[in-house]
């Protein structure tokens, strides 16, 4: 998957921006996106670019003195300052701020969000040196993270110390499902039901589109097996971040991933109270959504919960879940679960898929679903137009034919009750893996919806 997708406008921005800092001086921009996703691989782009010095330093989980010898190597051989000694990690950033007054350069400092792991007080002393050297230097100063919440408050939150320090902020995105289908045709791989198991194992992130492209015909199969990155995949992006706690974060993902959406269905099913880790992992680590019916108000306790990230929702369903057959290695065990539970756990990823493509159409400024107070009458997909005054309701079913279009229209009374949108043009729709292409061909976006 060698073409870069749908990155066109970010890498345009930052090009321009790391171009200009001769005449617009110091530059701060924010690339927040979950692990995966494409970050690096866009900052990569951009640098193949831009005409100025570029240096990339990664804040890994080490000892300050450890990170100040490894990005002092780095600066030695990028810059040609072989008397170059730093002693702390503000050396190193007050070098490069002093030595972008004389050269222009874009510093990226990625998992920016961890320095406070390293030192807490290196924020304060950022703050310093950039209000400081901003209007006389000529650097573009990139800072890049993982956890999306944790680095809108580093420069939001008006008791940080870098609030507002950002002159732009880029939330880079999984790639949307127009763009998957892309990617699909151009490798001759794209069918509706393939595009389903994409959509699952991926969610549009990259890194995972580009194991499913290299998989072949038989995605699962080959990526259900020893030696498969897919089986440590959720290990390796969680457990850093969730430290020594990192069995109840689990635990509660493995709950949700298996139907337990609630907070007292997950306390049931796992026998312990779960109300911090449920708002870490929805505030903190990004993780999770809390879903309410459409028509409920912000302080709704009718709550239910969702994984995010689709591929880890995959996951936690069928390997975490299945962790004592991983641990023995028997990967046919996992393939039977599988082959007998996808269709129904991916008939709930449709749903996401639709949305998704509604969301990507811009035409709606509000995308849910909707159950009542008993549970009941449960709506897959409420879209709402309200500017132009429409509302879209939609079953989701893997065959178009079992949709029935009465029966949606009975289910939806209490609902259009509820919204209570007098004067709104109602459709009811039916979408099906037998309609795929019809539906993200009638909710493609185009320029002319700008």
């Amino acid at each position: 998957m060698q073409k870069f997708y749908n990155r066109e406008l970010q890498l345009k921005e930052l090009r321009n921006i790391s171009d200009n800092t001769e005449k617009t001086k110091g530059r701060l921009s924010v690339v927040v996106g979950r692990r995966r996703v494409g970050k690096t691989r866009l900052l990569n782009e951009v640098f193949k670019e831009v005409t100025n010095q570029h240096i990339y330093l990664f804040i890994s989980r080490k000892s300050e003195s450890a990170l100040v010898a490894e990005f002092s190597a780095i600066i030695q051989s990028t810059f040609n300052t072989k008397f170059f000694h730093p002693e702390s990690l503000k050396d190193v950033f007050e070098f490069l701020l002093d030595y972008s007054t004389k050269t222009p350069i874009t510093l990226v400092i990625d998992e920016f969000q961890d320095i406070e792991r390293v030192n807490n007080s290196l924020f304060s002393d950022l703050q310093n040196l950039w209000d400081n050297y901003k209007n006389k230097s000529m650097m573009h100063l990139v800072c890049c993270g993982s956890l999306y919440n944790l680095m809108t408050k580093l420069f939001k939150d008006e008791k940080q110390p870098l609030l507002n320090r950002d002159d732009h902020f880029f939330k880079i995105n999984p790639l949307t499902p127009s763009y998957i289908k892309e990617i699909m045709k151009d490798n001759g791989k794209y069918n509706p039901n393939d595009f389903l198991v994409w959509w699952c194992l991926s969610g549009g992130i990259p890194k995972y589109l580009e194991w499913l492209n290299n998989s072949g015909s038989a995605p699962l199969e080959k990526l259900i097996s020893n030696g498969s990155p897919l089986i440590k995949e959720g290990m390796h992006r969680l457990v850093e971040d969730f430290g020594s706690e990192h069995r109840a974060y689990f635990d509660v993902l493995g709950a949700i991933a298996n139907g337990y959406n609630s907070r007292p269905r997950i306390e049931s099913y796992l026998n312990a109270g779960v109300g911090v880790n449920l708002e870490k992992l929805e505030k903190d680590f990004d993780i999770i959504n809390k879903l309410r019916p459409i028509t409920a108000k912000e302080n709704s306790r009718d709550i239910r919960y969702e994984i995010a990230d689709e591929f880890l929702s995959f996951w936690f369903r069928f390997i975490y879940s299945n962790r004592s057959a991983v641990e023995i290695e028997n990967y046919d065990f996992i393939k039977r679960i599988i082959d007998r539970d996808f269709d129904t756990y991916s008939g709930s990823q449709l749903e996401e898929l639709f949305k998704a493509i509604l969301a990507d159409s811009k035409l709606f400024n509000n995308i849910g679903s909707y159950w009542d107070s008993k549970g009941e009458d449960e709506i897959d997909i409420v879209a709402i137009d309200d500017f132009n005054k429409k509302i879209l309701i939609a079953e989701v079913k893997r065959r178009y034919k079992r949709y029935s279009e009465a029966k949606l229209i009975m289910k939806s009374k209490s609902l259009l009750q509820s919204l209570n949108k007098k004067g709104y043009e109602v459709s009811f729709r039916g979408f099906a893996l037998d309609n795929l292409d019809e539906i993200l061909l009638e909710f493609s976006y185009t320029k002319e919806r700008q």
